[in-house]
């Protein structure tokens, strides 16, 4: 017997998150300096029940002027947007939904949608009932409808943590114990947002293949040291090596060490050059192993997975 359709319009995200640069209560202004705390760009990260509706919403976001970039990681569809707002033309079948309005106020960050039709429930009642949304307001949708919803979620910072060098000859895969780790410290003050293995130059001292980790979670103010010490506590539980390496970085992205990785990728590094590049750009040291080398070196690589494969 088949049961009932409950909600039968309706396919709510099973989560929404959001991370602005800056971080959370952070000074830190996009270009650096220090002064008021005055986000600019903010990634969506949703996570998908039906990937067939959210490839069609990323198809026509892309084309909304707050977005300036779209990405899809396995089941999360990412936008990367200004803060703003910016009325849509909407068009149907051409530009039927979009998003109208990025706001960061204090902890909190505000996103509105609107859609035609179909792409109005999306922007309604299926984002509406996500996970990680504190509330929201909708209009009503479907049918020939102009629907419109803003919800409101926490405001995150992004922490990203490399690990290298947990395996040995015999056993083990560093990949995969990371990403066990990862799924074991996953919490409402610590997400955990995206995997990434890192080739990494085949050095002597290599178990097999020569690749490092970069794990992603989009924390909630005071979170990423709290999930950091798990970590490192679980890393030293289950490694079979006594070189492991892991490093973090709470930071929009990871791009402040992109020369170092490009560096992991093409040559033999040192465990001193390695120390003196996490200092310089404000990198933290939690397990410092030879490991240390090509843990660093995911970094720049995070949230990356078809680019940091390759050699």
């Amino acid at each position: 017997m088949i049961g009932n359709l409950d909600f039968p319009y309706t396919v709510p995200y099973r989560a929404i998150y959001a991370v602005a640069d800056g971080g959370v209560g952070s000074v830190e202004s996009t270009n650096g300096t220090e002064g008021i705390d005055d986000p600019r760009r903010v990634e969506i990260i949703e996570f998908s029940r039906c990937y067939g509706g959210s490839a069609w919403a990323r198809y026509h976001y892309a084309k909304s002027p707050l977005v300036l970039a779209t990405k899809t990681i396995g089941d999360t569809v990412r936008y990367l947007c200004r803060v703003g707002e910016h009325d849509l033309a909407l068009e149907a079948s051409h530009a039927a939904a979009g998003i109208r309005r990025v706001a960061v106020d204090g902890k909190e960050i505000a996103i509105t949608y609107v859609g035609l039709g179909g792409g109005g429930v999306g922007a309604t009642t299926c984002r509406a009932g996500a996970g990680g949304v504190i509330r929201s307001e909708v209009s009503e949708s479907g049918g020939g409808k102009v629907g419109s919803g803003t919800i409101v979620v926490p405001r995150r910072s992004r922490l990203i943590v490399g690990i290298d060098d947990t395996d040995s000859k015999e056993v083990g895969a560093t990949w995969c114990l990371a990403h066990n780790i990862a799924e074991a410290v996953d919490c409402d003050y610590a997400r955990y947002l995206s995997h990434s293995i890192v080739q990494l130059y085949p050095v002597p001292e290599k178990t097999q293949n020569c690749v490092s980790t970069a794990l992603e979670f989009a924390c909630l103010n005071g979170g990423a040291e709290r999930v950091l010490a798990q970590i490192r506590d679980l890393l030293i539980e289950y490694s079979v090596s006594g070189e492991t390496g892991m490093v973090a970085l709470t930071g929009f992205d990871g791009s402040v060490l992109a020369d170092y990785g490009r560096a992991c990728k093409s040559g033999v590094l040192t465990r001193e050059y390695a120390l003196e590049c996490a200092g310089d750009a404000g990198v933290n040291v939690w397990l410092d192993g030879n490991g240390v080398i090509g843990a660093l070196g995911a970094i720049p690589y995070v949230a990356m997975p078809d680019e940091s494969v390759v050699l």
